[in-house]
């Protein structure tokens, strides 16, 4: 893979390169939702170090991971892929999804006097739970069945993949709301062990989603995306 091409993508590195997600994390670039952008055009957008990220880059090719040798997502083939997705990040979503609420519960009721701005997180976090909660039952249900069909219909999954896509940017678009509202993720002085946790549990689940949308996005339906 060439890193000086103009034309890579940044799904594409990744896609290539897992480990270049932590490098792109760093520098503030949102791999997942964001993947149809060329490398190129983002530095020059963000006003971004260029020397720095393809440093980084580069160090990140010279160091693939056991996990990435372990688990080569590009050569899967979509059956395979999406039983990885499901019993990786759809079983992981659900359970922090549950905690998650239960804590901001408690939180919203104990420090929601003194902490307004509880009252939008809970209002964030519920919409994205709402709509993460049928947005995996329609992949489950009607998305990777559709894939795993050698002989499946291409207009039917090209509309489905279309709708997964508008999705995946919709929870981004969250997932970024919170993390202004919550100021990165920076506890408060009064914060307790249930404020702390919560947090925790939040930007856990954020960088989930950035590696769940993005195996999607940039790797399983990378021929739908009108984008691209």
């Amino acid at each position: 893979m060439n890193l000086l091409d103009k034309n890579t993508t940044i799904g594409g590195i990744v896609a290539e390169l897992p480990k270049a997600s932590q490098v792109f994390g760093e520098f503030g670039i949102d791999f997942c939702c964001g993947g149809h952008r060329k490398l190129y055009d983002v530095i020059n957008e963000q006003g971004i170090d260029e020397k720095g990220i393809y440093e980084a880059l580069q160090l990140a090719q010279q160091e693939r991971s056991d996990s990435y040798k372990e688990h080569n997502f590009t050569d899967m083939s979509p059956s395979v892929l999406t039983d990885y997705i499901e019993d990786t990040h759809h079983s992981y979503t659900r359970h922090a999804l549950t905690d998650i609420t239960e804590l901001l519960s408690t939180l919203i009721r104990v420090h929601g006097k003194n902490h307004k701005e509880l009252f939008e997180i809970y209002r964030l976090f519920g919409a994205l739970k709402t709509d993460l909660e049928q947005h995996l039952i329609k992949e489950e249900t009607m998305l990777f069945p559709a894939l795993a069909q050698m002989d499946g219909d291409q207009e039917e999954i090209l509309g489905i993949a279309t709708d997964i896509i508008k999705e995946h940017e919709a929870a981004g678009e969250v997932l970024v709301e919170l993390r202004l509202v919550t100021k990165d993720y920076s506890l408060p002085e009064d914060a307790c062990g249930t404020y702390n946790r919560a947090y925790e549990m939040l930007e856990e689940l954020e960088k989930d989603l950035h590696q769940h949308i993005h195996l999607e996005n940039n790797i399983l339906l990378k021929e739908y995306d009108k984008r691209l």
